[in-house]
């Protein structure tokens, strides 16, 4: 009895698989590739809370950017000209709840500090 079982599992592992293929299309509306190109451009225009950690002349703004590159290293970080001084900011946060949140961990370190809302870009 034990080899029958035993040859009929053997000759059941030993027998080809064959796998059904299949296809799948997909048909969307072109409209939706418009609406997805256009919430792609908006979203790279909204504008960003950010936090100024400070300002100065360019060597003052050069090297609190590096400070701040140390204290904050997976944080988006620029210096940024703005006539007369050039003035460090750091993140780009979407909302302003996550925004507040990190601002009191930056006053922490830079008391100073100040928290920025998204300028508004005109459209032409």
């Amino acid at each position: 009895m034990k080899t029958l079982v035993f040859t009929a599992i053997l000759m059941g592992l030993s027998l080809p698989l064959s796998a059904q293929e299949g296809r799948v299309s997909i048909q969307q509306d072109p409209k939706i590739d418009e609406l997805v190109k256009l919430y792609t451009e908006v979203s790279s225009k909204a504008g960003y809370y950010q936090i100024q950690v400070g300002f100065g002349n360019f060597q003052k703004a050069q090297n609190l950017k590096s400070q701040v590159d140390i204290d904050f290293p997976d944080w988006y970080s620029k210096i940024e000209f703005e006539s007369p001084t050039y003035r460090v900011r750091l993140g780009r946060f979407k909302t302003k709840l996550e925004a507040e949140r990190k601002y009191l961990e930056v006053r922490k370190k830079y008391p100073d500090a100040m928290l920025l809302k998204p300028s508004v870009e005109s459209k032409s």
